[in-house]
């Protein structure tokens, strides 16, 4: 079960209604806002760098920027690691409209003027869809792939393929938190560290001398490659987002985590979530 607060993007043109929602977070440590706009533009850009799990999405954003319709549209278009699920909040109590928003991709939707509507309900069902879909994904992990010794009769085993797919899929998305960007080789090259260092937590090492043999590289220009790429985000991103996602301490002299230690915290991160 995922035990860090849920990220929350709140896209929402009355300020009454924003700070309801500013209030009901300081109550409860089970979610985060990273952002807050009443722009349709503006929330596309926060859901591609902060990368919300949850988007709150007004429909109508009447004093704000472009519609929730049109922020829809845009991230259907928009490829990206990690998807929000999208809850949908009006007081437009058109069926036409319901339809159009489900055919959209949103995956709950509110009618402000019902009495039960609240937005401690709101996030209640957004966490309430995270957790199905962890549960799902850990039945689906279990991997629909029988192996030659299951070990318990009928017991389902997660395929190696299927078990490095999902947790590179996972390195992917505590990167793309940072900011290592996809450009840099080295992004590459990290995410095959991390994943080697976890699978053999109990050894000493990194992983480098492993990956840079697989790619014939030297150890020292795996090394400086993967550094450019952490370097670069740590200049680039955030430093509030690179504070709250790694934790770990950072010399003061170099600036930015060195190589073994980013892929350290990284795999022990990701093992213990995993």
């Amino acid at each position: 079960m995922n035990k860090e607060p849920m990220r929350l993007l709140l896209i929402e043109d009355e300020v009454g209604e924003a700070l309801k929602f500013t209030e009901c977070a300081k109550r409860r440590a089970d979610i985060r806002f990273v952002g807050m706009t009443d722009s349709c533009e503006d929330g596309l850009k926060l859901v591609k760098s902060r990368l919300p799990e949850g988007v709150i999405l007004d429909l109508q954003l009447v004093k704000g920027s472009g519609s929730g319709l049109q922020f829809l549209e845009t991230l259907n278009e928009t490829k990206l690691t990690l998807r929000p699920f999208v809850v949908v909040t009006t007081s437009n109590q058109s069926e036409a409209v319901y339809r159009l928003v489900e055919g959209l991709g949103a995956d709950w939707f509110f009618d402000k003027r019902q009495q039960s509507y609240n937005e401690d309900f709101v996030i209640d069902t957004l966490l309430s869809l995270r957790r199905a879909i962890d549960a799902k994904q850990k039945k689906g992990a279990a991997g629909l792939t029988m192996q030659g010794n299951p070990g318990k009769l009928g017991e389902i085993v997660e395929s190696p393929d299927d078990r490095r797919a999902r947790i590179y899929q996972r390195i992917d998305i505590e990167l793309d938190l940072v900011g290592i960007r996809a450009r840099f080789k080295g992004r590459e090259y990290l995410r095959e560290c991390i994943y080697i260092k976890m699978q053999a937590f109990k050894e000493r090492g990194s992983g480098i001398e492993e990956v840079a043999a697989s790619h014939k590289h030297s150890y020292g220009t795996l090394v400086k490659t993967m550094q450019t790429a952490i370097n670069d985000a740590w200049d680039n991103t955030d430093i509030e987002e690179l504070r709250t996602h790694y934790t770990a301490r950072v010399s003061s002299k170099i600036g930015s985590p060195h190589v073994s230690d980013f892929i350290h915290f990284y795999a022990d991160k990701i093992r213990n979530t995993i």
